[in-house]
C-alpha cells in the first residue's frame, strides 16, 4: 500500500477510535503533502512523502528542547507521542553504528582527504540514508570520522 493511502486509512481509524493525537498528526502530514503538491503542481511519491515526514520529525526534535526549557512537560509528552507516530511512517531508523559503516564506505568512495571534503561526503552519503537517519546525526558522524581518519 502506498504511503498516501496508508495515511488515509490510519486517519479514518484514528477518527473511529477517537485517537486525537494520531488524528492531528496524520492531518498535519497530509496538509504538508497537499501544500507541497499544490505549490509545485506535482503528485508526491513515497520518497517525497518520507522527505516531508523526516522534516516534520526534525522540527519536533528541535521544538521539544524549547518545551523542556520552558518546563512544559505536557507539551514535551505530546510532542514525543507525535514523534512516535511520525516514525511509524518512516523506514526503520539506522543505528549510529550502521550510519558509521555507511559513512566510512562513502569516505573511501569519494577519496575524502581532509575536513574540506565534508560537503562532498555529505552530498554522497545523504541519498543512501534518506529517511533512515537524521541529517545532523550523519553530519556529526562524518565530522568525527574525518577528524579521526585524517587528523
Amino acid at each position: 500500500m502506498a504511503l498516501k493511502e496508508k495515511l488515509i486509512e490510519d486517519l479514518k481509524s484514528s477518527m473511529k477510535n477517537k485517537d486525537t493525537i494520531r488524528k492531528n498528526t496524520i492531518t498535519m502530514i497530509r496538509a504538508a503533502i497537499k501544500q507541497r503538491e499544490v505549490d509545485e503542481r506535482i503528485q508526491l511519491d513515497d520518497d517525497g512523502i518520507i522527505e516531508i515526514i523526516s522534516k516534520q520529525l526534525k522540527e519536533k526534535k528541535n521544538v521539544i528542547e524549547d518545551f523542556k526549557r520552558g518546563q512544559r512537560q505536557d507539551l514535551v509528552e505530546q510532542t514525543e507521542k507525535e514523534m512516535e507516530i511520525l516514525l511509524e511512517y518512516l523506514p526503520k531508523q539506522l543505528s549510529e553504528e550502521d550510519i558509521r559503516k555507511i559513512v566510512m564506505e562513502t569516505v573511501k568512495e569519494v577519496n575524502a582527504s581532509s575536513m574540506k571534503d565534508i560537503g562532498l561526503v555529505m552530498k554522497s552519503v545523504m541519498p543512501k540514508l534518506k529517511g533512515k537517519a537524521d541529517g545532523s546525526t550523519v553530519n556529526k558522524i562524518v565530522k568525527e570520522i574525518l577528524e579521526i581518519n585524517l587528523g
